[in-house]
């Protein structure tokens, strides 16, 4: 694998291919940053571009803006808390509460620290595993899939900061949300008040809701200033040793979770950093730090949605199977290109799997040296009054969304939606577990179905498979222990109320 590795770096080394691969990551990062527009969007326009170019360069191209994306997501998320794409949802949660306390330099540092090295690991892991892990993508079927996203939606109820009830509450607000459209199974439609409603709730629009607009109506609300304590030296931006073994755990754990769900074909990046963030809130010495700045927060999401983002190729080049509508449309550009994805990609394509192997180790070194000396120009920003600067993200708000569908209703929904994430937080109801309920759904729904369908209707299914059998098992055993750590609480809250 090695030798093979080496014959891919030497075909992306090659002036005109790491040109493509230094201009894809560079506009992966740009579109990462503004709100709304998404990998998927940019992928789309430039599509037509990759008629011109070889298949090797136009998939690096491509590759490119999906992963550097994955980077410029965290940026607005910590500065601003909008999140750039789906996957930065998560980084809101910490980083945004760091840059309120002045931090947001070392938030920033974190990001693109952690982003690299999980990267850095799904290309490790792509490269030495590739075959093994499409033949264990391949043994998940309907039931597989339902029953790890029972587990998903299980562990959403640990994200929130506050009870895990309420977190539990706002998943089947998610869902309720997810159901909206029309049935993927009957084609009926479900709850649609408008024709503009068929195809169902952006999601762009309920992210952007809930966390952009909600943060600007309640710092509009807010009579406290805004932090203008802003650390821009280098000494403040790098983390201490404390702090750098504060991660070292957390990154390596993110990256396992994001490479497992990178690789398996409909979950991607924007669930692995919500299941990085629950795993490591519940084994986490200190849970009560998350939601307010917590480094750990930030280091396991970025490390596993950018491991994820490597290891998604996997599914699509060794079986021709898309994980999501980016790795579709990567597969519509090598089609264009007269190459069939799939598992005889690697002897009949061996350069151009290689090389885009390769791309990503070169992409992601390009994204880590090209971050680290933005940091100080980007906390900049905070400096910028935010009465004049809440106008602005509002426009970037808007026209992100419109862009996403051409709607306008999206773009009044999104308003909608911010409303209802202020009112949530005032209540104490965090909104991010919403997210997860309303991307892990629609995805439960269907692969019950199936699953049903397939098997005469038999629930037993899902515990007789070894796969799914044991995914429930966890999931179970999850809720128990949740459980029982409930009511050990209960039982230390009582004694320490009871007078000696």
């Amino acid at each position: 694998m090695l030798e093979q590795f080496m014959m891919g770096l030497g075909v992306v080394m090659q002036p005109s291919v790491l040109v493509y691969a230094l201009a894809g990551v560079v506009i992966g990062q740009l579109i990462g940053v503004l709100p709304g527009i998404g990998a998927i969007t940019a992928i789309s326009l430039l599509l037509p571009i990759t008629f011109h170019l070889d298949a090797t360069s136009s998939i690096i191209l491509l590759a490119g803006i999906y992963y550097g994306s994955q980077y410029g997501g965290s940026i607005a998320s910590i500065l601003l808390n909008l999140p750039g794409t789906p996957s930065s949802v998560v980084t809101c949660l910490e980083g945004y509460p760091m840059a309120q306390k002045g931090r947001a330099g070392l938030a920033l540092f974190i990001a693109a620290f952690s982003s690299f090295i999980g990267g850095m690991i799904g290309v490790a892991l792509v490269v030495a595993a590739a075959i093994p892990m499409a033949s264990i993508a391949l043994r998940f079927g309907a039931a597989e899939y339902a029953m790890l996203v029972v587990l998903g939606l299980i562990a959403a109820s640990l994200i929130g900061t506050g009870s895990q009830l309420r977190s539990l509450a706002m998943v089947l607000v998610g869902i309720a949300l997810g159901l909206v459209g029309a049935d993927t199974t009957t084609g009926f439609y479900r709850f649609v008040g408008m024709p503009e409603l068929a195809d169902g709730i952006s999601l762009v629009s309920l992210a952007m809701g809930l966390f952009g607009v909600s943060e600007i109506i309640r710092s509009v609300n807010s009579e406290a200033p805004r932090q203008t304590r802003i650390a821009v030296s280098m000494r403040d931006i790098l983390p201490t040793r404390a702090e750098f073994k504060e991660i070292t755990g957390p990154i390596l754990r993110g990256a396992g979770i994001g490479s497992f769900f990178g690789a398996l074909p409909g979950t991607g990046a924007a669930i692995a950093s919500f299941m990085a963030y629950a795993v490591e809130k519940r084994v986490s010495r200190t849970p009560g730090k998350f939601g307010t700045g917590h480094l750990p927060g930030i280091a396991a999401p970025e490390s596993s949605n950018n491991a994820a983002a490597q290891t998604s190729f996997i599914p699509t080049l060794t079986l021709g199977v898309p994980g999501d509508a980016v790795m579709a449309l990567m597969i519509g550009a090598l089609v264009l290109n007269g190459v069939i994805p799939g598992p005889r990609l690697m002897v009949d394509q061996p350069t151009l799997f290689w090389g885009v192997i390769a791309s990503f180790f070169i992409g992601n070194l390009i994204l880590l040296l090209i971050n680290i000396p933005l940091i100080r120009l980007w906390v900049l920003l905070l400096r910028i009054p935010y009465r004049k600067l809440y106008p602005v993200i509002i426009i970037m708000i808007c026209v992100g969304v419109y862009s996403h569908r051409t709607s306008v209703v999206d773009v009044v929904l999104t308003l909608g939606f911010g409303i209802l994430g202020y009112l949530l937080k005032n209540v104490r109801f965090e909104p991010a577990p919403i997210l997860l309920g309303f991307v892990l759904g629609p995805l439960f729904e269907e692969n019950f179905r199936r699953a049903m369908l397939l098997n005469g209707g038999d629930f037993t299914v899902f515990a007789t498979r070894p796969i799914s059998g044991t995914l429930l098992a966890c999931t179970v055993a999850l809720l128990v222990y949740s459980l029982a750590s409930g009511l050990a609480a209960r039982r230390r809250a009582r004694r320490a109320a009871t007078p000696s």
